[in-house]
Order: structure tokens, then C-alpha cells, then sequence
């Protein structure tokens, strides 16, 4: 069979156009508009924009190469395979526009009037909060925005993304109801529990150690451990804010607080709340925790459940110890043998500590701009906590803290960029590199 030339034509300058559109694909760099406070991290930038590109070229190649078949040998093939070869091109280029919608909404929220700037420093606190005691990972960017449901999301670092390819930078959506109140911090550390856990590869440690127990609540555990782990890091790091913003969250309808066991990787909500509770008795030991989970269980009275619903709830409730020590007790690989709870758990978020710090606060308020997020957000989760702050002036020292936050961040960038610019100019190496130790300490003195 020979080829038909109207096809052979037709499928030409249907590839020339897709490469016309191809190139009206801009860098972000050209098109997105934003305070210098607002932007992103140079190294979150560089990594979306450097993948995007690639995906970019890697079309361009292939619809060349089909040019070139389709004037050469490609002229006497079946219009069949002509048309194939097309599509599988075709579904190559709605990928890479798939995958720069995906970014595309996350840099044009850093524009929007105040949000922009809440974001970038939501970034800066998203990334202290992965830092640990010591160097267990290398962490990635990470770049948050916002979202309309009622809870926060992560595609993290170095996934899969649709089209092919490994995610550049962890990707965290909030939602736009928690802005801003301690719910913001909450969800923020949880969602970086996700990338922290998949960083030190503690899922499967976990699971490992699970499984050798027997029972329909440990099934139950094993499926939920990741959002577990989650919740674990947060409560660790922001201490009783994070179970606050997690009430805030699951405050439903009974009949969802008390949802029966189901494929849902999040533990029943009812649940969790006790559980988070219950780890942090255990890293922080303190009455004001039972009291909490007394509070949640006069908010949602558990009788009248259904019998079987009450049977599991009962089962879980049972097996909770023995799983936060094997949360606290977990060894994993990357830990170089310290246990998650020694390297979590933070001292300095003993409640009456927490509490001293804030008092000292209120008579230097700009001590608390330089302290790190994650302590920032702990004390003033505990001062909520503790009737110390009102809701409305907690959410305008958040707002200042996370402005700052923004600010510092954008002037170290610039101070940076300025440094570079001198070696350079001075016949110094192209790229400044600051060793791994002054990147710690900037982060924490924001």
C-alpha cells in the first residue's frame, strides 16, 4: 500500500501548527507579574522552569523527526501509521501543557494582592519545617498555593507527574478558608510530614512493623499510616496547634465524623482527633492534651453509633498506645539509628515554655519575627490553646509573621544575587554556593 499525498499534506501542516503553538508556550520569567516579595525561590524557579523546558524541546524533537519522516520514507507509508505516529505525538504535546497548567496556577496566584506574599513566606515556613537536627535528607523546594476544598494537599518532590517526569519541587495547595488562622500552620506541617516521611523512607519502615501484628484495627492502622505519619510530624513540630487545626478540619457532620472504615487512606476522623491528642501526651506530656480529647468527645457524643462502627472504634482505640511507640520507637534507615521521636520531638514545646516565650513576645514583639516558623507557629498555637490569644489578633500577628517572613527571604535572594553579580565581576566562579550550614542558619533566624 501506498501513501496518500492529502494525508501526507494534511498531517505536515497539522504538525507545523502544533509547533507554532509549541513555541508560543512562554518561560514564566516572561510572562507572570509579581512583587519581588512574592516570588519563588530561585532554586523552586529554576527547577519547574528547567523540566518545563525539557518537556518543551522533547516535542519539538519528535515533531521534526515526524517532519522529516513524513517528507522522506514517511511519504509511502499507510495513512494509518502516518495518523498514529501523529496522535502519539499530539498526546505528547497535551502533556507538556498539562504539566504547565499544573505550575502555571501556582506561579499566577504568587500576583494576587496580598496572597502572593502570604505564599511566598507560607514557602519559607514550609521549608524549615522539613529541617531536622541533622542532615537525614537533602530536601527539596517547596512552593505553596492555594485551593477551594477543605483540606491540604502535596504532590511531592521527585513523584511521578502526569506526562512523565519527576515533580522539581513539592508542590503544597491550602486551603483558602484556613487564611489565616492556626489552622494555616497545621495544614502546612502536615502536608510536609508527607514529603518528610517519603525523604526518610518511613512508610515502608512503619508498615513493615505494623504488619507483624495481628488484628482488623492494625489493617486499619497500616492502610492509614501515611496520613498517621503526617499528623505525627506536624504534632511534633508545631505541638498543639496541630491538633486544633486538625478539629478545625474534621468539625463535619456526625456522619462523617463516624464514617464507617473504608478505602479512604485518613483515618476516622473521630479517631484521629484522639489520636492526635494521644501523640502528643506522649511527646509532650501535659493534662492539657485529655482535656482536648475530652472537648472532642463532648463535641461529638459517641453514643448512638452503630454497633459495628462502635466494635472498631473501640478495637482502635485499644491498639493506640502500642502504635505511637512504634511511631516514637521506628528506626529508619535514614535516621542512621536515632528513633523519629528523638529526632522530632522539640524540647522548647513544653507548654509552659511555650507559654513563657510568648509573654516575652507580647513585651518584644520583634523577637518573634526571628524566630523559626515552626517555634513561631507552636507558641502562638499554644497561646490560642490556652485562652492567652483572641482569634483575631492571632491572625493579624500571623499575617505580619508570614509577611516577614516573605520580605526576609526576598532580600536574602537579592543579597545573594548582588554577591554573585561581585564574583562575577571580580573573575570569581559563575555560581555562589553557600555551604549547607549558612542555608540552616538563614533559614532559622527568619
Amino acid at each position: 500500500m501506498t501513501g496518500d499525498p492529502a494525508a501526507t499534506w494534511l498531517l505536515e501542516q497539522e504538525t507545523r501548527a502544533m509547533l507554532t503553538r509549541l513555541a508560543q508556550v512562554e518561560p514564566f520569567v516572561l510572562q507572570e507579574t509579581c512583587v519581588a516579595a512574592a516570588a519563588l525561590s530561585p532554586a523552586a524557579l529554576s527547577g519547574i522552569e528547567q523540566h518545563l523546558i525539557a518537556g518543551r524541546r522533547e516535542v519539538h524533537r519528535r515533531a521534526q523527526e515526524l517532519l522529516r519522516w513524513l517528507r522522506g520514507p514517511g511519504q509511502n507509508a499507510p495513512a494509518a501509521e502516518q495518523q498514529r505516529r501523529f496522535w502519539t505525538l499530539r498526546l505528547a504535546f497535551q502533556d507538556a501543557l498539562t504539566q504547565f497548567d499544573l505550575f502555571s496556577e501556582v506561579v499566577t496566584q504568587r500576583s494576587e494582592h496580598d496572597n502572593g506574599v502570604l505564599l511566598a513566606g507560607l514557602d519559607v515556613a514550609a521549608a524549615e519545617a522539613l529541617l531536622l537536627p541533622a542532615k537525614f535528607f537533602s530536601a527539596p523546594p517547596v512552593v505553596t498555593s492555594l485551593h477551594r476544598g477543605i483540606g491540604g494537599t502535596i504532590r511531592r518532590a521527585r513523584t511521578r507527574l502526569p506526562g512523565g517526569g519527576e515533580n522539581p519541587v513539592a508542590l503544597i495547595r491550602i486551603p483558602r478558608e484556613r487564611m489565616i488562622g492556626f489552622g494555616i500552620a497545621s495544614s502546612l506541617v502536615h502536608e510536609c510530614g508527607h514529603q518528610g516521611a517519603a525523604l526518610l523512607d518511613l512508610v515502608e519502615c512503619l508498615r513493615s512493623r505494623l504488619r507483624t501484628r495481628r488484628g482488623p484495627a492494625w489493617a486499619l492502622w497500616d492502610r492509614w499510616i501515611s496520613e498517621i505519619v503526617a499528623d505525627f510530624w506536624s504534632i511534633s513540630r508545631i505541638g498543639i496547634g496541630s491538633t486544633l487545626g486538625l478539629m478545625g478540619l474534621v468539625s463535619l457532620p456526625r456522619a462523617f465524623v463516624f464514617r464507617a472504615p473504608d478505602e479512604d487512606p485518613h483515618p476516622i476522623p473521630w479517631v484521629r482527633v484522639l489520636l492526635s491528642c494521644a501523640i502528643g501526651d506522649r511527646l509532650y506530656p501535659d493534662p492539657q492534651w485529655a482535656r482536648l480529647a475530652g472537648v472532642w468527645q463532648e463535641l461529638y457524643p459517641i453514643d448512638q453509633v452503630r454497633p459495628e462502627t462502635a466494635a472498631n472504634i473501640e478495637r482502635l482505640r485499644t491498639t493506640m498506645p502500642e502504635l505511637i511507640s512504634i511511631l516514637v520507637e521506628a528506626r529508619p534507615g535514614r535516621l542512621r539509628g536515632h528513633t523519629l521521636g528523638d529526632v522530632l520531638r522539640n524540647p522548647e514545646l513544653d507548654r509552659v515554655a511555650l507559654l513563657r516565650r510568648f509573654d516575652a513576645w507580647t513585651a518584644d514583639p520583634d523577637r518573634m519575627a526571628r524566630e523559626p516558623p515552626t517555634l513561631a507557629f507552636a507558641v502562638l498555637g499554644q497561646a490560642r490553646a490556652s485562652g492567652r490569644l483572641t482569634p483575631e489578633r492571632e491572625s493579624r500577628l500571623l499575617k505580619g509573621l508570614i509577611t516577614t517572613w516573605a520580605v526576609r527571604s526576598a532580600l536574602a535572594t537579592a543579597q545573594a544575587t548582588t554577591r554573585t553579580e561581585t564574583a562575577m565581576y571580580v573573575g570569581q566562579p559563575l555560581i555562589w554556593v553557600d555551604p549547607p550550614e549558612n542555608t540552616q542558619r538563614r533559614l532559622a533566624a527568619v
